[in-house]
């Protein structure tokens, strides 16, 4: 097991639609247990593995800290492999989020309170199951990450105005984690 640096907002890898998992992909067990271990060593309660660099349908969930403190029901640790969303459903609400890939940033964002999803599991069994509450948020979030969105793009320009500075920081590598982030390379620094 290891635990893998995470990359930050500007990392092309966040920006691109994930590639299908297919069941003997090389690695899968112990990259499914790193993504674990990752987002437990940030106290994170997801992590889709685009946030380590890598391009696959994936990721793994444990929000029982969040659920718990809001009296919701818990799941425990959950691995969502080729997910689909299929209904967005129910009132919309706003809750802050935060992300692992954007330290430091927490900003309210506008989602739907009830989703179905459809998914296969760590055993590739297909699953579908609906969710709301913190919990759905929670996949809503890491279901972003697979189609190369940032819970920022949500925001209007005045909030996105706001957090310019910050986001320049956190690409120049100014912003310190108490986890560890993937090191800036030179071309990623040269994005804008």
């Amino acid at each position: 097991m290891a635990i893998l640096p995470v990359v930050t907002y500007d990392d092309p890898v966040l920006r691109q639609p994930a590639e299908p998992v297919v069941p003997d992909h090389p690695g899968l067990e112990e990259f499914i247990d790193d993504l674990f271990d990752t987002m437990y060593e940030a106290n994170g309660v997801g992590l889709a593995a685009p946030q380590v660099g890598v391009s696959l349908k994936l990721f793994v969930v444990d929000a029982d800290a969040i659920t718990e403190e809001e009296d919701e029901e818990s799941f425990g640790p959950g691995v969502f492999i080729n997910p689909e969303i299929e209904v967005l459903e129910g009132e919309r609400w706003d809750a802050e989020e935060g992300c692992l890939s954007l330290p430091e940033i927490r900003e309210k964002v506008t989602r739907p309170d009830t989703i179905r999803i459809r998914y296969q599991d760590r055993d590739f069994q297909t699953r579908e199951e609906v969710h709301s509450g913190w919990y759905g948020r929670v996949l809503q979030h890491e279901y972003d990450h697979l189609r190369g969105v940032l819970f920022i793009d949500y925001l209007g320009a005045f909030r996105k105005r706001l957090i310019r500075k910050k986001l320049e920081e956190i690409r120049t590598g100014a912003v310190q984690a108490a986890y560890s982030l993937a090191p800036k390379s030179t071309e990623a620094g040269n994005q804008g």
